[in-house]
């Protein structure tokens, strides 16, 4: 498979907004995007099952289509940590079983787009955390940090987190989460000394639209493709 794991800081940093701007930014580059959200806690009860909000956002900006219990296949209505919230319903998650999903919506895909729950280490079960979804797929990691007090810490511990797992942190988006954040520039500029991996974009607080260039162009250089630029 070819694509990314989207992982965060920590809940709340804005995962899905990153996730689903980079899908729509590798859309309209011409290239086809599946997406994943392999557990989702916290869904709204419908005529047709369980849905999670973050799961239907990447549904919509994906241009590959397939059944939401595909892209979700576990998904619990408690908004809560994945393992409690599994619990409570009963749902055992299978490594496996994600693992078998992700190549299917990858068939007929350039890039699969995989958003993760919570932080790194978001547990899944008594057994296993996000992080083992992440290394269950072997995609390449891109980490969101929310720019808050606090997230320098959040961000090297996460990091360092993914770098002993072996998997590829491809690099980093700078999530402006708040309307103001005292040295937000001190901030990034010290994740981009410490931090193993590049930064990749920074994003605005009240932007309604954003680009994510960097991200798209470090996936193109995974697919081993450019973009195309034509002349004015």
């Amino acid at each position: 498979m070819k694509g990314a794991f989207i992982t965060g800081t920590d809940t709340g940093v804005g995962k899905t907004r990153i996730a689903t701007a980079l899908v729509e930014a590798l859309v309209r580059d011409g290239l086809r995007v599946a997406v994943m959200k392999p557990v989702a806690a916290g869904a709204t009860s419908t005529v047709d099952g369980l849905r999670n909000d973050d799961a239907v956002a990447l549904i919509r900006a994906s241009n590959v289509r397939a059944p939401y219990e595909l892209v979700n296949p576990y998904c619990a209505e408690l908004p809560a940590s994945p393992h409690i919230a599994l619990a409570k319903d009963g749902i055992i998650a299978d490594l496996a079983y994600i693992t078998r999903k992700a190549h299917e919506l990858a068939e007929d895909a350039d890039l699969l787009i995989v958003e993760g729950a919570g932080g790194w280490h978001a547990p899944l079960s008594d057994a296993h955390t996000l992080a083992d979804v992440a290394a269950a797929l072997d995609l390449p990691v891109l980490l969101v940090v929310g720019l808050r007090l606090g997230c320098l810490n959040h961000a090297l511990l996460t990091a360092e987190a993914i770098e002993r797992s072996g998997l590829e942190f491809a690099g980093w988006v700078a999530n402006c989460v708040q309307p103001q954040f005292e040295h937000s520039r001190e901030n990034i500029a010290t994740l981009e000394q410490r931090l193993p991996a590049p930064l990749l974009d920074v994003v605005q607080h009240d932007a309604q639209a954003f680009i994510l260039r960097g991200a798209v162009d470090a996936l193109r250089s995974a697919l081993g493709t450019r973009r195309e630029t034509h002349a004015p």
